[in-house]
């Protein structure tokens, strides 16, 4: 039988399954511009956390919270800070500190809770430094009344769109403005794009887009990881990465490229190939220089 591919998304995976936190769920809007409100409402991104007020002491003591990789888990932080509905908007200091990936992540699995197509997507956007795609990842969710696919940056509100001079819908992202792993990946290797401007901070390069390129494919198979989360051929070294790598990099791109027409043919591939399948324990970079080795977290019990 063939995959339903919009009933897949509609289900939660290991990382958006929000089925044990119905009390906290109460009262959330349907429309997914209110959705992203609600994102906006718990949520201060780290790198945006002084515009909207809060000092680097404020900050520093609670980086931890940049470490929680399940929905579930950051709903557990969210509720410490503040245990009302997460309907109800929270003060600046009582929102988890997040990054794009979390804000994503988030929306996702509330879609999911309402039985809404919807998975996260890592790759690059072109929005933050002229010139440069910068590491970002945003949500992809099924728009039923066109039958297509929308981008949509839940993290962009009004204080970033008009910071960073957005011109475009941030409930549908134009294809050029967020390239995912796998888009970037081709234009680097045969599309003529210069992959020293992917990356972000001091790490730029087409090691980062193949990082992000396996980030994305996970994500499609409803593992959402960390951006700085490694494995298989992500943790390769450059030197490393021979003839037989790139095929099978530029192979699953290609498929990941076609769609959900060949959207089975790709999980396949990653569930058989252990240089693209996140295992149980991986390596994960949170700062420069340091490496901790993390246990994944497990489904909930039934």
């Amino acid at each position: 039988m063939a995959l339903d591919v919009q009933a897949y998304y509609a289900e939660p995976g290991v990382m958006t399954d929000l089925s044990r936190h119905g009390d906290m769920l109460v009262g959330l809007p349907h429309d997914i511009g209110e959705l992203c409100k609600v994102v906006q409402g718990v949520m201060v991104h780290v790198f945006w956390a002084n515009a909207y007020g809060m000092s680097e002491t404020e900050i520093a003591p609670r980086r931890a919270e940049l470490q929680l990789r399940a929905a579930r888990h950051l709903l557990n932080r969210i509720r410490e800070l503040d245990p009302r509905p997460l309907s109800l908007a929270r003060p600046l200091r009582k929102r988890i500190l997040g990054n794009c990936r979390d804000f994503a992540i988030l929306l996702v699995a509330l879609l999911r809770y309402q039985g809404v197509p919807a998975r996260a997507r890592c790759g690059f956007g072109t929005y933050f430094t002229p010139g440069k795609r910068e590491d970002h990842w945003v949500a992809e969710v099924w728009r039923e009344d066109e039958g297509r696919w929308v981008l949509v940056d839940a993290q962009l509100d009004s204080v970033q769109m008009q910071a960073l001079k957005i011109d475009f819908d941030p409930l549908d992202i134009p294809r050029d403005r967020f390239l995912t792993g796998p888009v970037a990946w081709q234009q680097c290797r045969v599309g003529g794009a210069d992959p020293e401007s992917f990356g972000i901070l001091d790490m730029w390069g087409l090691w980062f887009v193949r990082g992000n390129l396996i980030r994305d494919i996970a994500a499609l198979a409803k593992m959402e990881l960390l951006p700085w989360d490694c494995w298989g051929l992500i943790d390769e070294e450059e030197s490393k990465i021979d003839a037989k790598a790139l095929a099978l990099l530029d192979h699953a791109a290609r498929l990941a490229l076609a769609g959900d027409d060949l959207l089975e043919e790709l999980l396949a591939l990653y569930n058989r190939e252990p240089r693209l399948r996140v295992p149980a324990v991986i390596n994960s970079y949170p700062a420069q220089g340091v490496q901790h080795r993390v246990t994944l977290p497990q489904p909930e019990p039934a």
